[in-house]
């Protein structure tokens, strides 16, 4: 027998016509409705008049774009257009006279179909009477003493402990009892009768939700989870904030590289990363550059960028708006509109690109310690909103049109930068080259413009005239709570080696146009992402300095590069680099022993 929630859409009310004896739930009887009355189905009504309230809708917006294209006035209605008008109205009345009566009944007394009265519950105080949700079965009446026994049997073996400890009291009448048992939710997210994604909701209760929504999984799909954690993670913390309908949590190593001397100041860098020689590479990085004295590191621009795209009528409509934006009299108007999405945000440019009647509006701001990207997003809908007034024939087409670029390998960022533009420096003594990076400056130097410069130009590389900048930037990001997804912009980076000093020395340099970090909002919240940002000083946001703290993540992020980026270009100059793979990167268990075993 399936138990599920009794279904409550377009049955007849009732209310309750004297008190309940103990354990006896009222009896309903019909009450008429409103909609009782319509001389059609009721959801052929229904459908009628949402379909004609679309269809008028649409017909009039046409017509009244055509208008103001062709510059009509508005006023001016032909017999069709006020035939539509009326038939808007006449649909108007009707969904709001229904819908909100509807709503209005349900707001002042619950529907009895989904709430029953039970006689002086002992867990309600003081001898109040509870309304709970019934539970029937498909033949519509609620479990008995002589029914229950065949409830019990029908839901498998192992199941229900809670309702079988239940049966020798009072018989479960209510939805509530069925929600208290794991085992019958896991049954009715299986059979579809009550969503995953509503777990979190009706249960009230994260960490019991991932648990049930993780077993119901294992039985759709009939494979085993096992190997995936459950236990130990806090899903409440996450909850409409970072991940949606949780089912447990990946575990990747957290290594620690440094001390990276940047800037004066010590560093010790988390790095998660399930490749073997990283840490190690970067770690020897640090070493090579703290006992040469450190590396400095500049941020010559911050600001995140977002690209709405919008449509004219002409091309020459789409360039009195290019022109009205980057006109340098109108951007102080166009900066007090933006600035009122955020205390932080800022607008710092507005450049634009146009394609026939296609305009492309890249929008850059500063935003504070966050990463930024809805901070812009709402500053860019605060503008576009102000545009239509002046500009009403303006389509907004999307919010993002792919100009801004956000996780996608681009010029436009490679060029003008996105988020934290970063160049980290450092000059390595020759004998610590020797010593502890086992080459020397003149074969780093050969290398680099073999692999680094030539190669990559070679391959066409777009923001990748570097060695493995993308390894540190995720492994970093990935402890911190960065967005994993913009390592694509944030690990365009171009290493740069030469000899100075008489040619003793490496002076090596990368430079990193859109390193997009954010020490609040995000996965920053995270304990254990919150805890790799402490270790680094730089958790939550500066009361100091708004903006600092985000601006220390990305020098930290550019001189791990640098560091990862001399160890892994001296490991390939000395022949070392698969020497070390081999030794830390790969499994010295016998894995036919532990298959047979």
């Amino acid at each position: 027998m399936d138990v599920r929630p009794h279904p409550v859409k377009n049955q007849p009310r009732h209310r309750s016509a004297k008190p309940a004896t103990s354990g006896e739930l009222l009896k309903p009887h019909n009450q008429p409705k409103a909609s009782d009355a319509l001389p059609l189905p009721l959801y052929f009504t229904s459908g009628l008049f949402f379909t004609m309230f679309f269809s008028v809708m649409y017909f009039l917006l046409q017509r009244w774009r055509d208008k103001i294209r062709n510059s009509v006035p508005l006023h001016v209605v032909t017999l069709s257009e006020l035939a539509a008008i009326l038939s808007l109205i006449a649909s108007v009345i009707y969904l709001v006279g229904f819908f909100g009566i509807d709503f209005v009944q349900s707001i002042i007394r619950p529907s009895p179909d989904s709430w029953e009265i039970e006689d002086e519950d002992k867990s309600a105080p003081c001898g109040q009477t509870l309304i709970m949700p019934t539970v029937v079965s498909e033949n519509k009446k609620p479990p008995t003493e002589h029914n229950y026994d065949e409830i019990l049997k029908n839901m498998g073996p192992g199941s229900i402990s809670n309702l079988s400890k239940q049966k020798n009291k009072n018989p479960p009448t209510s939805s509530d009892h069925m929600l208290d048992d794991d085992d019958e939710i896991v049954k009715m997210v299986v059979q579809g009768t009550f969503p995953s994604y509503a777990l979190e909701t009706k249960l009230s209760d994260c960490n019991r939700s991932a648990a049930i929504r993780r077993e119901a999984v294992q039985r759709i799909t009939g494979k085993s989870l096992s190997g995936l954690p459950l236990d130990g993670f806090d899903y409440e913390s996450i909850l409409g904030k970072c991940c949606e309908m949780p089912v447990g949590y990946v575990q990747i190593p957290v290594g620690i590289a440094g001390p990276l001397l940047l800037n004066g100041d010590e560093f010790f860098v988390p790095m998660a990363t399930t490749e073997g020689c990283l840490v190690a590479s970067t770690n020897r990085g640090c070493k090579a550059v703290y006992v040469s004295g450190g590396a400095t590191c500049v941020v010559v621009k911050d600001g995140m960028t977002r690209a709405p795209v919008v449509r004219f009528g002409s091309a020459k409509r789409a360039a009195e708006l290019k022109m009205f934006l980057e006109d340098p009299l109108n951007f102080e108007t166009l900066a007090v509109v933006f600035n009122k999405s955020s205390r932080f945000g800022r607008l710092q440019s507005v450049r634009c690109a146009i394609a026939g009647k296609n305009l492309y509006v890249r929008f850059c701001c500063a935003t504070g310690d966050a990463m930024g990207m809805n901070m812009v997003s709402k500053g860019v809908q605060n503008v576009l909103d102000f545009l239509q007034t002046d500009f009403p024939d303006m389509d907004v087409m999307g919010i993002s049109g792919n100009y801004c670029s956000d996780k996608k390998p681009a010029a436009v960022n490679w060029i003008e930068g996105r988020g934290k533009s970063v160049v980290c420096e450092a000059v390595i003594k020759e004998e610590v080259a020797q010593k502890v990076l086992k080459t020397t400056v003149s074969a780093l130097v050969e290398l680099n413009m073999l692999k680094n410069l030539t190669g990559s130009a070679m391959a066409g590389a777009l923001g990748g005239f570097n060695a493995h900048a993308s390894n540190i930037v995720s492994a970093v990001y990935l402890a911190t709570g960065q967005d994993p997804a913009q390592n694509v912009e944030s690990s365009h980076c171009i290493t740069m080696m030469e000899a100075v000093n008489e040619g003793r020395d490496l002076h090596i340099s990368v430079t990193m146009p859109s390193i997009e970090v954010g020490t609040v909002g995000g996965g920053t919240q995270l304990a254990s992402q919150s805890a790799c940002l402490n270790i680094l000083g730089v958790k939550g946001a500066s009361k100091d300095e708004p903006g600092s703290n985000s601006r220390v993540l990305a020098t930290v992020v550019a001189g791990s590069v640098l560091a990862g980026e001399l160890s892994l270009m001296s490991a390939i100059s000395a022949g070392q680099l698969v020497k070390s793979h081999m030794k830390y990167n790969r499994s010295t268990k016998d894995m036919s022993k532990l298959t047979s075993s």
